[in-house]
This record gives C-alpha cells, structure tokens and sequence, in this order.
C-alpha cells in the first residue's frame, strides 16, 4: 500500500496505525502466515489483548473469534493496532482469537451447545440458521445508519428476516468477487474472459496449453459462491423473492449442461476434491488460467511472485444468458450470542468498527469492502491510487461491488433454508454429480429442487421463513 498521510481524505484517527509496509508481511509470512493468504488452508490460532493500565485490571473484557484473514495484513492491523487502541479508549482487555475458515461451522455449534463462549462470532456467510442463539441486532444497525446514513441492500438482505422482523447478525463487510486471469495466457489466444460462452470457446486451449480453468465443485466455500453466482448469470434460482423454491427450471438444466462441457473442455478432476486454498495455490504455481475468487490471489502474488502479479488481471464475473449476477465471496456477518457475557461492550465494537471502517479497508487491502459504503470515504479514489501493476488494476472493483455483487439467496433474503443449503455444499455436490456423469441434468434439476423443498419446509414449519 502507498503512504496516503499526505492525502486529506484519509483521516489519521480514522486508521488507527498507519499502513502495513511489505517488509513487515514478508517478515509474518516468513513465519510461516502465508499459508493463510493461500487461504487459511493452516488453523492458526492467537490471541490480541490490550495491556493493563500501568499495573490495574482494565474494567471490563471482550471476547472475540473470528477467522484468519486471507489478506494476513488485516489480522496483523486488527490485532496489534486496531484492538489494543479501542480496548484503551473503552477500558476493556479485547482478546481476539483466530481460528481456520473450515473451522468456524464446528465452533459456533460447540459454542451453542454449550451455551458459552465468545461475546462476538464472526461468520463468513449469512448465519439465519442461528437466529434463535443471537441478538436482535438491530440497534446496532440504527446506530450505524444513524451516523452512516443507508446498508447497502446486500447486506440487509443477507442479514434480516422479513417473518420475524429480526437482523440475525450484523455485517461489517462484504468480499467483491471478480474472475481473476492471466492476460499473458488469454492473450496468446486472443481471447478475453468477459461472457461464460468465451470461457467455454478458450477452455481447450487453454487447458491444452497446460493452463485449465480453475473453478471448484467441492464443498467449500469458493465453490459454492462460483457455482451460485454462474447459476445467477443463467437465469437459475434457488428461490425467488417470495422466498419459494424455483431451482427445478430450464435454466437450471442450462447451466447444469453448461459447466458439465466446460468442465469436459477446459478443467481437471482436482476440482471435486477442493478446499478454500487449492485455487489459490494453483494459481499462484503458475498452473490456472481463469479461477473466480477475490482478491486474495492477486495480493499473494504481489507479495510471492510479482512477475506473475503483473499478468493477473480482475474483471466482472463472465456474462451470461441472463446477465453478470455475481455473489459476494463471503459475507462478514457478526453475532452476539443470547449468552455472550459482554453484549453491552460488543454492540459499541460494532458501531465503532464500522463508523470508522478505513482502516479495516486499507489494511485488508481492499478486501473488506464496508457493509455502509459512506464508512469509507472516496473508495474510486483508493482503488484508482494502489501502486500494483499493471496500473489502475483494483479499480474494477469498485464497479463489481455496486453492479455485480448480491446476496446468497437472491433475489429473496438470506434465509436458513439457504443457510443449510450453502453450509451443506448442496449446490456444489449438484454440479459435481452432472459434470461426473452421476446425473443427468434434468434428473439433478428435479432432484435437488425436491431437497431444497424439504429444507424450506422445515424451516417454515419454525416460523422462520
């Protein structure tokens, strides 16, 4: 990151220590933290706390957990900068522990089962499935709107439920997810990434060239954001507005034939066997032409091989029959459990860490776009000054957050009948048994729209939906 003390749109109380310079990364990747930045493919866990006050017990104390970032700058800002300057401002001990991204499903449930652990949890994806456990968080989203003016609509669509008129959790941010490509690669066969039917066209190619398509159909979270949003794109939808289930459609079988040919034109069978880091690691070894994921490869590069940086370009995810419908590649949703010790404290946290939100910006390296865009002053103007190569790289990001970026479960809420689907990897598993030959497209189509209805009733039959 470039040193913006000069600039006056960046208020030095508004980020809290200042930038994070590249040494000081390589000096935590050498570590051994650049596993994280693949993807947090390594469980790390630590703790950030505040110092005594000069010999006495600060008044009050703070538990967080939330996941260890892909971009290892932020925890390092979060942890060592951000927490210890606010548990000085608020008299609290704020400890912080990190915990796998694959890791955060088992602990939230062992937390709930217990019915103790941490003041605030931090998710990934949308958590309705818990509305039961938390908070209304809704003062909180007051408070924040109060001083920051409207949520961007992807937020309160992935944190709300219409029935019961609760905010189930409270996002700090969400993760634009472009189509991360090698221009040098794509160049060689004149083509650009820009619609689904030229990644189909390009695939042989490519994959002839020893550079295969990377998009995963495994249970993780990358493949379930990728295969969502390239259902989206094709006019397919687990449920519509209403928040019924839709999924058994023509366009459902369309696009489940689509991946089914770009899988057996340009893929490799390492796709069904996945975990949030392998697309990264592929990338980064030089060996995928195309991979849809944020911008946690493109940063890694730049700190690994910034030969291979300079050949990575972002765009919009591909259009396709019906358009450039893309996902967030994951939501920051955080809770305040019924049970947390500390719910006064945690609620002023939140307010305070998303009024404020440059820091968090800047120090994730654009990663965490904020849930309030007024948090972050002049986004344009950031993304457009980042010294990475090729110039103006970041910009497009800007465009995806505000044209190509929704809510799991659009166009209606992110409910938890969603919320099971996407933490059972269903939407993977279903494109992974077409493109196998397990299914038939249509066979898949019928099959998994006759589960979905299922889970849907279930939670129907809780008033949650």
């Amino acid at each position: 990151m470039a040193d913006d003390s000069r600039h006056t749109d960046r208020p030095e109380e508004e980020v809290p220590g200042g930038r994070t310079t590249r040494r000081e990364i390589l000096r935590k990747a050498g570590a051994g933290s650049l596993l994280v930045v693949y993807g947090g493919a390594t469980a790390k866990t630590s703790a950030a706390a505040v110092p005594q006050f000069r010999g006495r017990q600060l008044k009050e104390t703070l538990r967080i957990v939330q996941w260890s970032h892909f971009v290892p700058a932020y925890d390092k800002w979060f942890d060592n900068v951000y927490v210890k300057r606010w548990g000085q401002a608020n008299d609290t001990e704020v400890l912080v522990d990190h915990i796998n991204v694959t890791d955060i499903p088992a602990r939230a449930a062992a937390e709930v089962a217990a019915q103790s652990g941490h003041d605030l949890f931090f998710f990934l994806s949308p958590p309705a499935a818990y509305e039961d456990q938390v908070i209304d968080h809704k003062d909180i989203v007051q408070q924040v709107s109060k001083k920051r003016g409207k949520m961007k609509d992807l937020a309160h669509k992935a944190t709300y439920n219409p029935r019961t008129k609760k905010y189930f959790a409270f996002s700090d941010n969400y993760v634009p997810d472009p189509a991360n490509y090698r221009t040098d690669l794509w160049g060689e066969i004149g083509l650009k990434p820009t619609s689904w039917d030229i990644v189909l066209k390009a695939a042989p190619k490519l994959r002839a060239m020893g550079n295969p398509i990377g998009i995963g159909m495994s249970n993780e979270l990358d493949s379930n954001m990728a295969m969502m949003a390239m259902m989206m794109c094709f006019g397919s939808f687990i449920q519509n507005k209403d928040q019924r289930v839709v999924l058994n459609s023509k366009e459902t079988v369309a696009v489940l034939k689509f991946a089914r040919e770009l899988y057996r034109q340009g893929m490799s069978n390492e796709i069904f066997a996945w975990t949030p880091a392998s697309n990264n690691q592929a990338f980064l070894a030089g060996r995928l032409s195309l991979a849809m994921n944020a911008i946690s490869i493109t940063r890694s590069a730049e700190l690994l091989n910034p030969e291979l940086a300079a050949k990575i370009e972002l765009l919009p995810i591909p259009k396709g029959p019906r358009g450039q419908l893309g996902l967030e590649h994951v939501m920051g949703a955080y809770v305040i459990w019924k049970f947390a010790k500390n719910k006064r404290m945690a609620k002023k946290f939140l307010v305070d860490l998303e009024t404020k939100y440059i820091g968090a910006f800047e120090n994730s390296k654009f990663y965490n776009f904020p849930s309030w865009p007024a948090s972050v002053s002049n986004i344009k103007r950031r993304l457009e000054r980042d010294p990475a190569k090729p110039a103006g790289k970041y910009t497009i990001l800007g465009e995806i957050a505000d044209k190509h970026t929704l809510n799991p479960g659009w166009p209606g809420y992110s409910n938890a009948a969603i919320d099971e689907i996407f933490n059972t990897f269903l939407i993977p598993q279903m494109f992974a048994e077409v493109a196998q030959d397990k299914r038939t497209p249509e066979d898949a189509a019928r099959a998994y729209d006759r589960k979905f209805r299922e889970i849907f009733q279930k939670w129907r039959n809780q008033k949650k939906l």
